[in-house]
């Protein structure tokens, strides 16, 4: 550590020196910040304020999703929703052992708005990466029991995946996340069978009623290594959209047809919904795109992560959902979670903000795709469903550059995707309004970089 660093952290840092509040947290702990320091007490719709001078910055971010209604919504103001998060952060229950009025609401609640029926088991746990491991464990329990009922003595042990994923970067998530080599450099892992990824550029391409090409190698790689792993693969795992990837958009095509592969060879499907999930114009993309997973992996948006099962697992009635500290945790997600969560959901149920998702995504798709006509020679390939929407740089070092200055000179926030693309992820109450500014932020930046 340098003496600069030292003598930051020896500085108090406390709401009356907000200035020294990224420097000490820079010195200490381990992060991506930005320079800005977050006003928890205002902010409106997806505007952020920095606490320091009160610089408003049109949020196209919203902590990568984790804040659903956007800054500032009133209901999170309520004085009663309130009282029940100061009642729920008193004390920290083990909520898979003891039972609070709290968390039996937030289950029902979320049954109500975001459960699909198929899937009626529910896990809880905290981080979208930790729920993802958890539906691998599902299914190498499911597929050992599965083998076993039929005199099989192999474990489940393999799981398929594609190229371009990201599912996260613990044990056995490292296994599977194959996007920034940073990200899993030198560490160890498991030798599980890897597919490519035939993701598909809006465009005719995209409705064609037979598997294109690219699919039908990628379907053929799959074939391949059930017929070489036989009974040890467990499941496919897959995004819907691969987020970190770069919003690479799979055709429902193509993922039918390795789910129907799957089924054939006694392999569960997890959809990995936690960038997905409350964002693509319904609940969850996967009913969009017409798929029928065995488990779905959630978080962000819905605060609380966590995994969904049923369909096949059903048909183990000892599953890991079921056997007695089979697949737990201590806290098995945060009881404060769940109250604002069941806050969240029940402000999405009554404005109808999926739907809203879906309209404004519609508006923001045109938009993106009238920029990308209007600046051929910088960007293309403006993609989305619902408001997961991006577009791609020609040059990547210009799409962080165009970042940068959004932000310090438009005051607007984007996310980058992958290795060239710029994400946009509003608030699900994004108005017409915000979205036509965000556009005509990145407009002005394109027309100063270009």
């Amino acid at each position: 550590m340098t003496a600069q660093q030292e003598a930051v952290l020896d500085q108090p840092t406390t709401t009356t020196d907000a200035d020294q509040v990224v420097p000490a947290l820079r010195a200490q702990v381990t992060g991506d910040l930005l320079d800005i320091v977050v006003d928890l007490d205002s902010g409106h719709g997806c505007r952020l304020r920095d606490l320091r001078d009160g610089t408003e910055y049109l949020d196209m971010t919203m902590f990568f999703s984790s804040a659903p209604l956007g800054h500032g919504h009133p209901d999170l103001r309520d004085p009663e929703f309130e009282a029940a998060l100061l009642r729920t952060a008193r004390v920290k229950p083990a909520n898979p052992d003891f039972a609070t009025v709290e968390q039996a609401r937030f289950a029902a609640t979320f049954r109500r708005v975001a459960g699909v029926p198929e899937l009626p088991l529910l896990f809880l746990i905290d981080g979208g990466t930790l729920a993802v491991e958890n539906a691998l464990k599902v299914a190498f329990d499911w597929k050992t029991k599965h083998n076993a009922s039929r005199g099989i003595a192999v474990r489940g042990s393999r799981v398929l995946h594609l190229e371009r994923a990201f599912h996260g970067r613990s044990g056995y998530t490292l296994s599977l996340t194959n996007t920034d080599p940073v990200k899993i450099r030198d560490y160890p892992m498991f030798d599980w069978p890897r597919i490519p990824s035939p993701a598909v550029e809006p465009g005719p391409r995209w409705d064609e009623p037979e598997l294109l090409p690219e699919e039908r190698t990628a379907l053929e790689a799959a074939e391949a290594a059930l017929r070489r792993h036989g009974h040890e693969v467990a499941c496919f795992v897959y995004e819907p959209i691969q987020g970190e990837g770069g919003d690479r958009h799979l055709r429902p095509r193509f993922l039918t047809a390795v789910q129907e592969l799957c089924r054939a060879h006694d392999v569960l499907t997890v959809a990995d919904e936690v960038q997905t999930g409350g964002l693509t114009g319904s609940v969850w993309a996967h009913q969009e795109l017409g798929l029928e997973p065995d488990l779905v992996a959630f978080g962000k948006r819905m605060q609380v992560c966590g995994v969904l099962g049923g369909r096949r697992v059903l048909d183990i009635a000892d599953n890991a959902f079921r056997e007695p500290s089979r697949i737990s945790s201590t806290w098995g997600g945060s009881l404060v979670d769940m109250v604002r969560a069941t806050k969240i959901l029940e402000v999405a149920e009554r404005d109808g903000l999926f739907e809203n998702a879906r309209r404004m995504g519609e508006l923001l798709l045109g938009e993106l795709g009238a920029l990308a006509a209007e600046f051929p020679q910088l960007i293309g390939s403006a993609r989305g469903r619902g408001l997961m929407c991006a577009v791609s740089f020609r040059d990547p070092a210009l799409r962080d550059a165009a970042i940068a200055a959004a932000r310090d000179r438009h005051r607007t926030l984007f996310l980058p995707s992958g290795p060239d693309a710029l994400r946009f992820r509003p608030a699900l109450s994004v108005t017409p309004e915000e979205i036509s500014e965000a556009v005509a932020a990145l407009r002005s930046t394109l027309a100063e970089l270009g």
